[in-house]
């Protein structure tokens, strides 16, 4: 047949599909999804193992400087009992001596709790185990009626798991001759809610600075811990308004 001059040529675009090509795609998807699935599954296993290998590096590094520290204060003791069989030295220098050992045993203290935290965080033993409130700290600032705070929340399990929930912390105290519960929401700058989230595998640390209200009396601290799963727990525990000086 003849073709019209001026008319239109027809393109006619045949696409094969071919069975192998198919199969080859399914296969590339599914090699995909189970390299996503198992790259997960590692990342997972690699930061609950770093978490671990960390709170023991924790127990070595306290162990060690507790050593040192009772080490040192043997020697500055017995210098101190040299001292102060020896005449010719002023009091001044028994002084210095005296006050060092003193800082010395303070942080003896320090150090014996920090490392009994993190070897009860790895080694708990059978009577106390689960959700647990452990540090609780209020330390004086320069600044009027201004304390530095800090609140940890542990779990304490042979096996650790990831625990979710919140906390709840009160300042429990009177004004005017009135008993007054302040929410620490309240008080402190450093916390937005009063239900403070959780979620930790070993321990949570709470900690800011709070400021009293004028004419506010401060008797203790009320913490309230709960968590939420297959095994739900909730802990209450109140503190004395205990102050140590910074």
């Amino acid at each position: 047949m003849a073709l019209v001059k001026g008319s239109k040529k027809l393109r006619i675009r045949v696409i094969e599909y071919r069975l192998r090509y198919i199969l080859l795609a399914l296969f590339l998807l599914l090699a995909i999804v189970c390299g996503g699935v198992l790259a997960a599954y590692y990342s997972g296993h690699k930061a609950g193992m770093a978490g671990q290998e960390k709170a023991l590096a924790d127990v070595a590094h306290y162990s060690g400087k507790l050593q040192q520290a009772e080490s040192r204060a043997d020697e500055l003791e017995q210098q101190l009992a040299n001292i102060r069989m020896a005449s010719q030295v002023d009091r001044q220098a028994s002084e210095d001596v005296r006050q060092e050992v003193i800082a010395l045993k303070d942080e003896i203290a320090r150090l014996e709790e920090e490392n009994s935290f993190y070897r009860g965080l790895m080694a708990p033993n059978e009577s106390a185990s689960g959700l647990t409130l452990g540090q609780v700290e209020l330390i004086s600032t320069r600044k009027e009626r201004t304390y530095a705070y800090k609140v940890v929340i542990q779990q304490l399990a042979t096996r650790h798991n990831v625990l979710s929930g919140s906390a709840n912390i009160t300042v429990l105290g009177r004004q005017d001759g009135v008993d007054v519960r302040f929410p620490l929401m309240m008080l402190s700058e450093d916390v937005e809610v009063e239900d403070i989230k959780l979620r930790f595998k070993y321990f949570q640390v709470i900690d800011g600075e709070l400021v009293l209200p004028a004419g506010f009396e401060p008797l203790g601290i009320q913490i309230e811990a709960k968590t939420t799963g297959k095994k739900p727990q909730t802990i209450s525990k109140k503190f004395g308004w205990l102050v140590e000086e910074s």
